[in-house]
């Protein structure tokens, strides 16, 4: 571990060069005389706030030599001095460059051992609006940003207890990314939260270049065959001081406006916050609605695949299904190119610059509907089938599961065709597996409270609840 000498140019050329100043055009690096001694200041520009580093710059250089003829300290000096909130000494270089790097300013003086880190940076960042995956109706229309800092206030602004605690952690080898854990101190799960410590201590890599997705990635279970999202995103902070309220623990990672919610169970990605911002009764239907629709999904199109695939399956009762005419491609073959237009007008849309977007949809509903049953390359069935499994998915709060969901109801189709029935049965039983065996981050496991059983917290996931004490 490297420290700062006593020698005052020995550390400036040493800081220098591991920050890069000179060869760095935005490592600002600015010498001052106070009170007849040296001194050196490094920020990275962009970071340092100019007005308050210009406020505390005229103030050193109005000092006078017998103010610090006797100072031989850094902290001495700090504790005099420097009027920043947030400022630590030390002598640790590897410290000292990894806090400029994240926008501390760095201050050294001739006589004085230690610098000084003055926290007086201001991120870059967009205003806290509403996120655009996280939308209601009524209630809070904020949202987290990429920096972690405003996030932890967000929380902070919700849950006024000295309980609400925030760990900080570094993480990367190279970028050291900010990850803090919000937890409540007598509420959390001892066991979850030592859990979470280790996997975040285990994380070996350089850098968390995508956020929440680089370290879900170095901390979840390898399970590349199950489709199941194993980790909880939101972005919205009245829906995670919720979760916190609650005992579980949020994870924030800097650069990204999305929270991990920890632990994680399929029943809580059946919960919204719309669910909360209506009476309970309304809220119960609601979710119950979405339950139901993200099952009907699932099995909508293999089911009817099934039933008009071969003659005389149909019963009468059901004839409004709609058997469709003969086509040009294949039952299945339209279905499953339906499943990837869908998909491919999506990713269109991502990259349609958003005064083009309304254009886009209707060319795009035009060319792929209308045109294509008039070409005779789908049938209207196939289409109107896929238009309400399009919706349901929509209706998902989360984009994971509605692709797992997707993946999996391809996979019964494929099933379906080749061996019918039994093909059907097999991939039920298939898919109740893999949910049975996705491997969690932390907690009691994705099934619960179902497995291990508790009524209480189940009928809480399944009913909308009035807020009281235990709810959130």
């Amino acid at each position: 571990m490297e420290q700062l000498s006593t020698r005052y140019d020995d550390n400036v050329r040493r800081v220098d060069e591991l920050l890069g100043a000179g060869r760095n055009c935005d490592m600002v690096a600015r010498d001052f005389v106070i009170g007849g001694r040296r001194a050196r200041i490094w920020v990275v520009d962009g970071y340092g706030q100019d007005t308050i580093l210009e406020r505390m710059g005229a103030f050193w250089l109005s000092l006078r030599p017998e103010q610090v003829r006797t100072l031989t300290k850094m902290q001495e000096f700090a504790d005099r001095f420097i009027t920043f909130s947030e400022t630590n000494v030390t002598e640790d270089l590897e410290d000292i460059c990894t806090s400029v790097l994240l926008g501390k300013t760095l201050f050294l003086m001739e006589g004085l051992t230690g610098g000084a880190m003055m926290d007086a940076k201001g991120y870059p960042s967009r205003g806290v609006d509403e996120p655009a995956d996280g939308k209601v109706l009524r209630g809070a229309h904020d949202g987290f940003v990429e920096a972690v800092v405003p996030n932890m206030a967000l929380l902070r602004r919700r849950i006024r207890d000295p309980q609400l605690t925030m760990e900080s952690h570094k993480v990367g080898g190279r970028s050291r990314t900010d990850v803090v854990l919000c937890y409540m101190e007598d509420r959390v799960d001892r066991k979850v939260l030592e859990q979470v410590r280790e996997k975040l201590a285990g994380v070996d890599v350089h850098s968390l270049s995508m956020g929440q997705e680089s370290l879900a990635e170095a901390i979840r279970p390898k399970q590349w065959y199950n489709p199941f999202p194993k980790i909880r995103y939101t972005e919205r902070p009245d829906t995670a001081a919720a979760t916190v309220m609650e005992g579980s623990v949020v994870v924030l990672v800097d650069n990204t406006p999305a929270a991990m919610l920890l632990p994680t169970t399929i029943f809580g990605f059946t919960q919204e916050a719309n669910d909360f911002y209506f009476p309970p009764l309304v809220g119960t239907y609601l979710r119950l609605l979405r339950m139901s629709v993200m099952l009907l999904s699932l099995f909508i199109t293999p089911t009817w695949y099934l039933l008009v695939s071969q003659p005389n399956r149909l019963p009468d009762w059901l004839l409004f299904l709609a058997k469709p005419e003969p086509c040009a491609l294949p039952l299945l073959a339209q279905l499953l190119v339906v499943e990837f237009l869908i998909d491919l007008l999506k990713l269109a849309c991502l990259n349609t610059p958003s005064a083009l977007s309304n254009s886009f949809s209707m060319l795009g509903a035009l060319i792929f509907g209308d045109f294509a049953v008039q070409a005779g390359w789908l049938t209207p069935e196939v289409l109107v089938y896929m238009a309400v499994v399009s919706i349901s998915g929509f209706s998902q709060p989360s984009f994971e599961l509605g692709y797992a969901v997707k993946l999996l109801r391809m996979l019964l189709l494929i099933f379906s065709a080749i061996f019918d029935l039994w093909g059907l049965v097999g991939g039920i039983l298939l898919i109740l597996w893999l949910v049975a065996t996705n491997k969690t981050v932390v907690g009691p496991g994705y099934l619960y409270p179902l497995i291990p059983f508790n009524g209480k917290a189940l009928k809480r996931l399944l009913i909308r609840e009035p807020i009281g004490r235990d709810n959130t």
